[in-house]
C-alpha cells in the first residue's frame, strides 16, 4: 500500500466526515429557509385571495345597490309622471269648466241685455206712437196732461 492509496482513504473519510455533519445541516437550512419562503408565499396569496373575494363582493353588493336604486328612480319618476299627467288632466277640465261657465255666463248676460234693449227700444216705439194717437185726438191742456200721464205710466210698465 503505497501513501497515496492512504492519500485518498484520508481525503474520503474527510469529505465523509465534512459531508455527514455539515451537509446535513446546510441541507436542512436551505430546504427549511425555502419552506418558510413558500410558506410566506402562499399565506400572502391566500390573503390577497380573501381580499379579492371581499373587493369582488363589495363591488356586488354596490352593483346591486346600484340597480335597485337605478329601478327605485325609474319607479317615482314614472309615479311622478302618472301624477302630474293627471293633474294637468285635472287641470285642463276644470280650466274647460270655467271659460265653459264665463262663456254661458257671457251669453246670459248679452241675451239680457238684448231683451233689456228691445224692451227698452219697444217702450220707446209706444210711447212715441200713444203720444201721436194721442195728440192726434186729443188738443188742449187737458190733453197735454193726459199724454204725461199715460207715457209715464207705459214707460213704468214697460220697465
Amino acid at each position: 500500500m503505497d501513501a497515496t492509496f492512504f492519500a485518498l482513504v484520508a481525503l474520503i473519510i474527510f469529505l465523509g466526515v465534512v459531508i455527514y455533519f455539515k451537509a446535513p445541516q446546510m441541507l436542512t437550512g436551505s430546504l427549511d429557509k425555502r419552506a418558510a419562503r413558500i410558506a410566506d408565499e402562499l399565506e400572502e396569496a391566500r390573503k390577497l385571495r380573501e381580499e379579492a373575494q371581499a373587493l369582488l363582493a363589495e363591488y356586488q353588493r354596490k352593483q346591486r345597490d346600484a340597480e335597485k336604486e337605478a329601478a327605485d328612480i325609474i319607479a317615482a319618476a314614472e309615479t311622478n309622471a302618472a301624477r302630474m299627467t293627471e293633474e294637468a288632466k285635472l287641470g285642463l277640465e276644470d280650466l274647460i269648466a270655467r271659460r265653459t261657465k264665463m262663456a254661458e255666463t257671457k251669453i246670459t248676460q248679452a241675451e239680457a241685455q238684448a231683451l233689456q234693449d228691445v224692451r227698452s227700444i219697444a217702450a220707446d216705439a209706444a210711447i212715441s206712437a200713444a203720444e201721436r194717437i194721442l195728440s192726434a185726438k186729443m188738443s188742449g191742456k187737458a190733453a197735454d196732461s193726459q199724454i204725461s200721464d199715460s207715457i209715464a205710466e207705459v214707460k213704468s210698465r214697460l220697465q
